[in-house]
């Protein structure tokens, strides 16, 4: 297990929730959208409220397209760089995924073929970006709700060979393998542990919901009792850095604190919470 991070509790940090994150103790790390931090003529813009927090904070690219087949684009390299620069960040993270082709925005995350041909375009898109980069890069496993008829791999061993052939880190999102092993019909267990967790730089958790008979990861619900099954049954391996990602529909602070007490229950940290609700007006 990689310490690029040191295990403890995070949440990614939103301008929406972030008096509720000044007012954590003892929080572990954070996350940032890349793209939500504007380029500047030297560097980026990094929010006050942001800077003054005292953590480590990593930027989370959702825009590279490391899995196109057009390739990547140097100047979101480059942004991705000057916001590992200005944050201080010991890494930063981006998605096993495409969000454009020819052209053409998908305005969302598309899983990439399974496949030796998908397996090259990452690994060469990879490559590249780690080049320009000042920091490890850590990939994300995502949820998917279909599979394409040419896969050649099933999902760990997908990502076993990328991380073999690059080096890469993995960021591994806990509830997108609860989700794709639910819409699979398979074992989440199972497939977690299928995974090259010796490589897991830091993990996600996250809420989602059913529609139309599919589980999908929101982002906007609670976090599933299942999914904290998961990050319990990790634990005893020594499960690394843990963050909690809300977008949207953000609850009540209490709410949001209950939520982060139970993430930090599962995987055996410290709450974080401490005197947090009891401070509010």
């Amino acid at each position: 297990m990689t310490t690029l991070i040191e295990p403890g509790l995070g949440i990614g940090w939103r301008p929406e929730i972030c008096g509720i994150i000044d007012r954590l103790d003892g929080l572990g790390f954070c996350e940032v959208i890349a793209e939500s931090l504007p380029a500047r003529r030297r560097g980026v813009g990094v929010p006050d409220e942001l800077r003054s927090l005292g953590v480590p904070v990593v930027p989370h690219g959702i825009l590279l397209s490391l899995g196109g087949a057009d390739g990547v684009e140097q100047r979101r390299i480059d942004h991705l760089a000057r916001c590992a620069d200005a944050l201080g960040a010991p890494l930063v993270s981006e998605h096993v995924a495409f969000v454009r082709a020819g052209g053409l925005e998908a305005g969302h995350l598309l899983p990439v073929p399974r496949s030796a041909e998908a397996l090259d375009v990452l690994v060469r898109n990879i490559r590249r970006t780690q080049e320009s980069l000042p920091v490890p890069l850590a990939v994300e496993n995502i949820a998917a709700l279909f599979d394409w008829p040419d896969d050649e791999y099933s999902e760990g061993e997908f990502l076993a060979e990328l991380v073999e052939r690059t080096g890469v880190y993995l960021l591994l999102d806990v509830a997108n393998v609860y989700a794709n092993a639910r819409n699979r019909g398979c074992d989440a267990g199972e497939e977690l542990r299928r995974l090259p967790l010796e490589r897991v730089a830091y993990c996600h958790v996250a809420g989602g919901s059913v529609r139309d008979g599919a589980y999908h990861d929101t982002h906007t619900d609670p976090v599933p009792g299942e999914v904290l099954d998961l990050v319990r049954q990790w634990a005893a391996d020594a499960i690394p850095a843990v963050m909690l990602e809300r977008d949207g529909n953000y609850p009540p602070a209490r709410e949001l604190f209950d939520e982060l007490d139970a993430i930090a229950d599962a995987a055996g940290f410290e709450r974080i919470t401490g005197g947090a609700v009891w401070s509010l007006p």
